[in-house]
């Protein structure tokens, strides 16, 4: 990954991080719409870390209030009924559903889960359950009116952000409006919710950065580091703007963008498992073949004939120097293109990054776990 995406994709995650639109969706499609590879879920977990300080930040004294005061309830009973105490105990408890199914799927987040269509479907589902909490709920309470049961209903509304496109705080904001709390008190709660998990998963997954992955360590903090800044006033806007609208222009924006995505997806512009679908120019050739399969199926001898093109036709041709969307060099015995800088391997066909298995020397297909040879596929589809 170049400084340039790191920068895009680090603005992209601030700006999306805190509004209900899904900062990883986000991430894969515009990943998907501009032909880069798939940013890669350890990406996407360790930039979150940049808008979670900006969340430590922005709310500086209410956490420090919090962490202070739920620690010295351990020690003095007094303060066990005191707001900062409970909301510090509602946090862990809000937090162990994401944790358990985190780990528990961890191979669907990093491969099934990040397909275009579903994150498509998800935009425009839970864009339309926003919409409906948001319109249609009685908003009356504050966090003062938490609960050990509602605070672990935020949590189980959170574990559906572990599919890209969901939104963790509209997930988290839907559930609170659909307890009743208000718009900016559901948010609050939402973003304090949001931090042991995020923090917990960028940190699981800063060993996943490496030469295998397609954003190494330079590309992630410099992605990490803008969306600390661009998300720091990101969530200073929002919590100005929902205390006096409503989310539904986030749910108008989500139901478009899903649209617009399965569109795409149908007419074959963007690849739902990789990025944007290479087009290839159709050699004069094959068009000759097409006409002479059409004599034959209409019984023309002169199809049955052989052809003096037919046998250099029969010969595979060369496979291109070089992958045209990332511009790297075709490996010729892997037949994958291959990142100079980082040794990262692409396979042209799918648009995925794959890892070589040690033992066979094969690439792995990131959805099945298993070997595959690109160069067979290739030859057979021809």
């Amino acid at each position: 990954m170049s400084i340039v995406e790191a920068i895009f994709l680090g603005l992209i995650q601030g700006l999306t991080e805190f509004l209900p639109i899904s900062s990883s969706g986000h991430l894969r499609v515009v990943s998907a719409f501009l032909g880069w590879p798939d940013p890669g879920a350890a990406f996407t977990a360790v930039s979150q870390i940049g808008t979670e300080l900006a969340v430590l930040l922005y709310f500086r004294k209410r956490i420090w209030a919090i962490l202070s005061t739920w620690t010295r309830s351990l020690f003095v009973s007094e303060l066990r009924s005191d707001m900062n105490a409970r909301m510090g105990w509602y946090v862990i408890i809000g937090t162990i559903p994401i944790g358990v199914l985190g780990l528990a799927l961890e191979e669907q987040i990093d491969s099934v889960f990040r397909d275009l269509r579903l994150i498509a479907l998800t935009l425009i589902v839970f864009g339309v359950f926003l919409g409906m909490a948001d319109r249609y709920t009685r908003k009356h309470r504050t966090l003062v009116d938490l609960s050990v049961g509602r605070g672990l209903v935020y949590g189980l509304f959170q574990t559906l952000a572990l599919i890209p496109g969901v939104s963790r705080s509209g997930a988290t904001v839907t559930g609170g409006m659909l307890l009743g709390f208000k718009r900016a008190d559901a948010a609050e709660y939402a973003f304090l919710l949001a931090m042991p998990a995020v923090f917990a998963s960028g940190l699981y997954k800063l060993t996943d950065i490496g030469p295998n992955e397609y954003a190494g360590w330079t590309a992630t903090i410099v992605g990490t580091v803008v969306a600390f800044f661009v998300g720091f006033a990101v969530i200073a806007w929002l919590m100005r703007f929902i205390s006096t609208h409503s989310f539904m222009p986030f749910v108008y924006y989500r139901c478009a963008l899903g649209v617009l995505i399965l569109a795409l997806v149908s007419f074959g512009v963007l690849d739902p498992r990789g990025g944007e679908v290479p087009q290839e120019p159709t050699p004069a050739v094959s068009q000759e073949e097409q006409g002479r399969e059409e004599e034959a199926e209409d019984g023309s001898e002169r199809a049955s004939e052989p052809s003096p093109s037919a046998s250099p036709s029969t010969a595979p041709s060369p496979s291109p120097s070089t992958d045209p969307v990332t511009g790297w060099p075709i490996d010729p015995e892997t037949g994958l293109a291959q990142d100079p800088a980082t040794g990262q391997y692409r396979d042209p066909d799918t648009g995925q990054n794959v890892q070589i298995d040690p033992e066979t020397g094969l690439p792995i297909d990131p959805y099945t776990g298993r070997p595959y040879d690109p160069t067979a596929d290739s030859a057979a589809a021809q």
